[in-house]
C-alpha cells in the first residue's frame, strides 16, 4: 500500500499479526477518525483494515505451513487464534482446505 497516511496501521498489523487489533486503534495510529481511516484504508486496499488482516494472517498462516516445521496449533497461537479449531475454521474458509491438507499439497508440490 502507498498510501503514507495509512503506513501506520498496516505497520503495526505486519508488526503484531497475532494482536487483537480494533478499528479506533488503528484509526488513532494514523490520526484519524474511524470512518475516516475505515473508507480510506477501503478506497485504497480494496478491502476494509480488519480484513485486510485476516488476509494478512492468512498468508502468514501459508507461508509457516508451507516453510516451517510447526503443528497446526502453533501455526494458529503465532496468528492470534485462541483454538486451533476457530483457526482451522478460518483458514478452511480462506483457502477451500484445511490447514493439514493444504500443507500436504503445498509439499507434495514443493517435490515435484
Amino acid at each position: 500500500m502507498g498510501d503514507p497516511r495509512l503506513a501506520p496501521a498496516v505497520q503495526l498489523m505486519h508488526d503484531e499479526p497475532a494482536r487483537s487489533w480494533h478499528l479506533g486503534e488503528l484509526a488513532r495510529a494514523c490520526a484519524m477518525s474511524r470512518s475516516s481511516f475505515a473508507a480510506r484504508f477501503t478506497a485504497t486496499a480494496g478491502i476494509g483494515p480488519l480484513g485486510y488482516l485476516a488476509r494478512w494472517r492468512m498468508h502468514i498462516a501459508c507461508k509457516a505451513l508451507r516453510d516451517d516445521d510447526l503443528p497446526v496449533a502453533s501455526i494458529a497461537a503465532l496468528i492470534g487464534y485462541s483454538s486451533q479449531g476457530a483457526f482451522s475454521n478460518a483458514f478452511k474458509r480462506a483457502t477451500g482446505l484445511s490447514p493439514s491438507l493444504w500443507g500436504e499439497r503445498q509439499a507434495g508440490a514443493n517435490a515435484a
